[in-house]
């Protein structure tokens, strides 16, 4: 039995990165997924891919900022595959960089809205769909920024991831009695489109590896197989955590 039969998930940022590596495990896992990003094109790709695997998945583009599209996502679980058990809400950007008195309130609340209004959002529908359920898994992508480290210039993005955390653990302690857990999971560096804008050049590259205990990033696909464990019956008695997946750049000092 695959970890994931009979689930329904949804899955969102999944048109690239860990989203879509997520997206892609969660299906060989047995789960029907519900994939969502602003990329249609890329996601259609990734339903072709799943289905050509022998999985299901329909796409929704849109928003996470949205409101209706967070509702959108939920009723389309249910509509399509009778119900929803798990929910990855990994979208996000790092958003507008910079000295924190130079930030634009515009950047800021953009940040906000897209990092952490959306998992808001998220989890807003789909606790009751979780509740009809009888029981489910929240996985938010949070960072080890603003956690166990602080970086120059990164404060927009920073404050929202952890106030992310904060939302997990609320949630891990409403909803624990209810049969719903709630986590966080919070990458290192990440061979992604937004890493590798970042490492542009042999010593950026070799600069970010290094502040890594293990002297490298990570791939997607390793990152995903975290997400599996929150998201299946493996992780029965974990919520409210903030999972670090950093490769030890939080306690590195060489």
């Amino acid at each position: 039995m695959k970890s994931l039969d009979n689930k329904t998930a949804i899955v969102t940022g999944a048109s690239s990165g860990i989203g879509r590596a997520a997206a892609l495990l969660f299906a060989r896992e047995g789960a029907k997924v519900v994939v969502a990003a602003r990329r249609r094109k890329e996601l259609d790709e990734l339903v072709a891919e799943i289905a050509r695997a022998g999985g299901r998945a329909v796409a929704i583009a849109g928003d996470v900022r949205d409101e209706a599209f967070a509702k959108a996502l939920v009723d389309k679980a249910e509509s399509e595959f009778g119900g929803l058990d798990v929910a990855f809400n990994n979208a996000g950007v790092l958003g507008e960089m910079g000295a924190t008195a130079d930030l634009s309130l515009a950047g800021w609340r953009e940040t906000m809205d897209i990092n952490l209004t959306s998992a808001f959002l998220g989890a807003k529908y789909q606790v009751p769909a979780m509740l009809r359920r009888g029981s489910g898994s929240l996985i938010f992508t949070s960072s080890f920024l603003g956690y166990t480290v602080g970086m120059p210039g990164t404060s927009a993005y920073a404050a929202s991831k952890a106030g992310m955390i904060g939302l997990v653990k609320t949630l891990a302690a409403e909803l624990g009695p209810k049969g719903i857990r709630a986590n966080a999971i919070l990458p290192g560096g990440t061979d992604t489109p937004a890493y590798r804008t970042m490492a542009a050049t042999p010593e950026s590259e070799a600069f970010i590896a290094g502040l890594h205990a293990l002297k490298r990033v990570s791939t997607p696909e390793e990152i995903a197989r975290t997400v599996l464990y929150l998201a299946s019956d493996a992780s029965t008695f974990t919520t409210g955590s903030a999972l670090l997946v950093d490769g030890g750049v939080s306690i590195n000092r060489t």
